[in-house]
């Protein structure tokens, strides 16, 4: 162990210096190194030392640090670590992936992935080229329209991003995103793979359109409404999700987890009758969430909808099957 580091947890060795770090990536060397930067004041940064624990149980090949980003802020500036958590993978004491933010499992696969493909990156072969290649293809076609940027629409990390997203919006285009910062790999292989060397990057059926200015020019030409899909408006998304199944239940979290009381207390209503029904979880889509709302002129959630029409919320559920009127309403009876 280099000189000062703190073992905590299993295998999981704290670092407070940049010379222990240095020392450290001399040492582990031949290994697999995952650092994870993280601050003591950021809840989700002890949610994913938690997850390092118990990947260090997992994995006692590969060597799990941690380091208190602000403590050492040399070693952060180097790294480019502008949030925490952020982890960084080490192989021969260079650095060859990264993962921003608090995603379990992905931390999970990549350092599954890296511990099984050796103690050393991969040579000079053509077959990570292709495996990247074919990855890259599936994730420009994984949408019709597919963009590439800094951190995600909800939370964008540069200004460029924050600034097409914004555009795509007020479009109302229809579009899926890739946070470039949750894969290393991608990140650059993008850049080759579209001749294209920054981000933002957008995509439509598989083919690079451009970056910020690109989609800019396309705006002010009026090109931009012909060449990517509209999102349908938010009243016809509505009718098609309340008409999803029979019985449709909008409500916090899910069939497995709800995430307050009065969607747990429906759940079992509904598990009770034993009729078949599907949920959305609102707090997954705040679109939905908000517009649901005004669509249904229901002010609070859970709502439940049978054949697209409202039945009401956990009062009138309760008070249906005290009456012995709910289960003829589930089954389109009345």
């Amino acid at each position: 162990m280099a000189a000062g580091a703190v073992e905590v947890a299993a295998a999981v060795v704290e670092v407070g210096s940049a010379g222990q770090f240095e020392e450290l990536l001399r040492l582990r060397a031949k290994s697999l190194l995952v650092v994870h930067f993280w601050a003591p004041w950021a809840p989700q940064c002890g949610q994913m030392n938690d997850v390092m624990a118990e990947l260090a149980r997992e994995h006692p090949q590969v060597s799990f640090v941690k380091l208190e980003a602000e403590a050492v802020p040399e070693v952060s500036e180097k790294y480019e670590i502008s949030s925490v958590p952020t982890f960084l993978f080490f192989k021969n004491s260079q650095k060859m992936d990264r993962l921003d933010g608090a995603h379990a499992p992905e931390l999970t696969k990549k350092v599954q992935r890296h511990a099984s493909s050796g103690s050393f990156p991969p040579s000079g072969n053509e077959h990570p080229k292709e495996d990247l290649s074919l990855r890259l293809k599936k994730l420009t076609h994984a949408a019709r329209c597919m963009l590439f940027m800094k951190g995600t629409p909800q939370e964008p990390r540069c200004g460029f991003s924050k600034q097409m997203v914004e555009i795509l919006n007020k479009h109302n285009i229809q579009f899926s995103s890739f946070d470039v910062f949750s894969d290393e790999e991608v990140r650059q292989g993008l850049k080759t793979y579209s001749n294209w060397p920054t981000y933002p990057q957008l995509y439509v059926s598989g083919e690079l359109i451009g970056g910020l200015d690109i989609i800019k020019e396309l705006e002010a030409s009026k090109e931009l409404d012909t060449i990517c899909p509209k999102a349908p408006k938010l009243e016809e998304r509505l009718k098609v999700l309340t008409n999803k199944a029979s019985v449709m239940l909008f409500m916090k979290g899910n069939k497995q987890e709800a995430k307050c009381g009065f969607s747990r207390q429906i759940l079992e209503i509904l598990n009770s009758t034993g009729v078949e029904y599907e949920t959305f979880d609102i707090l997954e889509d705040e679109e939905v969430r908000q517009g649901l709302k005004t669509y249904s002129n229901w002010p609070t959630y859970p709502q439940l909808y049978v054949k697209g029409e409202l039945v009401g919320g956990l009062d009138i559920v309760k008070e249906l099957k005290e009456n012995g009127e709910l289960l003829p309403i589930l089954k389109g009876e009345n």
